[in-house]
């Protein structure tokens, strides 16, 4: 298209006319010079910028992130988003075991290729921009964050436990069983987390996202993600997260418990995390329960696959809905 073909575009699919001249960034590289307005050309396509993703990152919230656009397809007004190569690492703490984590925009966009069939998982396609970057043209998924979702929901545990919790914990394992077939391309999600789950909402389907992370720990290779699958988990099974801020306290501030919790009851992974949720609920059946403790600091027996996950929690599920 040329430049007044354009603007014919993006004047169609937005509220106000484009004034002044239009930039069209065909080189990613400086992804934080893009700005709403813009129109990125790529794999011989035209897509108009609309802002930044936001963070999900608890204690993140809102932050954006400037190498994530929404955009919307020019072709045909299809509301899409495109990840921008950014390369960053840190190292997780896992207990005693210090584990490199970084990005790979190429893992992802292998990944996108596996899973093009599967609806568990977001789909899109890769092309290289101008400068030779990876970049990853994604469907928008019409739904809500999973700990949005559960933060939502507004009950007590208790009804919430015997009410809702049983639908959630059939959508964890179909959830599970996806990662688990990820695992068996050899691939990681890289990283697992209760905003990395979309419930989409026509289906009412737990559809994961971003798997652009990646992380090398030789001696349990899919256990980064199974303890992200814990936590999700935990999350879903207590309405919540529920830490231990003095960890010399018998309980979380205004909960009554029949025994202390201990050191041991506490996760491998947030050191102030309940991981035995039974002591707070006791109507938490004990196969649950036994499943939680998976993920604790006093636990002797860790997961190594997703199955050996699904074998204990395939069983809960029948407990919940008889």
């Amino acid at each position: 298209m040329n430049e007044a073909e354009l603007i014919e575009r993006v004047d169609h699919f937005s509220r106000f006319p484009h004034r002044g001249k239009l930039k069209v960034v065909q080189d990613t590289s400086e992804f934080m010079n893009i700005k709403s307005g813009d129109v990125l050309e790529l794999g011989g396509a035209y897509y108009l910028v609309r802002g930044d993703e936001m963070e999900g990152r608890f204690g993140l919230d809102g932050e954006p992130k400037f190498w994530v656009k929404r955009v919307v397809d020019l072709l045909d007004g299809s509301p899409k988003i495109i990840k921008l190569v950014f390369h960053e690492s840190f190292m997780m703490q896992l207990g005693v075991e210090r584990i490199r984590c970084f990005r790979s925009p190429r893992k992802e966009a292998r990944i996108l290729e596996k899973v093009a069939d599967d609806p568990y998982f977001m789909h899109g396609f890769t092309v290289f921009d101008a400068a030779g970057n990876e970049v990853r043209i994604l469907d928008r998924i019409r739904g809500v964050k999973f700990y949005e979702f559960i933060n939502n929901l507004s009950m007590e545990h208790e009804t919430y436990f015997h009410t809702r919790f049983p639908d959630v914990l059939s959508n964890i394992v179909s959830a599970v069983e996806a990662i688990g077939r990820l695992h068996g391309m050899e691939e990681l999600h890289g990283d697992i987390r209760n905003d990395h789950i979309l419930v989409e909402k026509e289906t009412g389907r737990y559809t994961w996202i971003d798997f652009d992370y990646t992380y090398e720990w030789a001696e349990n290779p899919f256990g980064v993600d199974l303890f992200g699958l814990g936590n999700i988990l935990l999350f879903a099974t207590g309405m919540g997260f529920h830490n231990l801020p003095d960890l010399s306290a018998c309980a979380p501030e205004g909960m009554q418990v029949k025994s202390c919790v201990a050191p041991s009851d506490l996760s491998l992974f947030f050191k102030h995390r309940i991981i035995n949720l039974q002591k707070l609920f006791p109507y938490i059946p004990d196969e649950l329960n036994h499943v939680l403790m998976h993920f604790a600091q006093g636990a002797e027996v860790f997961y190594e696959t997703t199955q050996e996950l699904l074998d204990d929690l395939k069983p809960c599920v029948e407990i919940l809905i008889p």
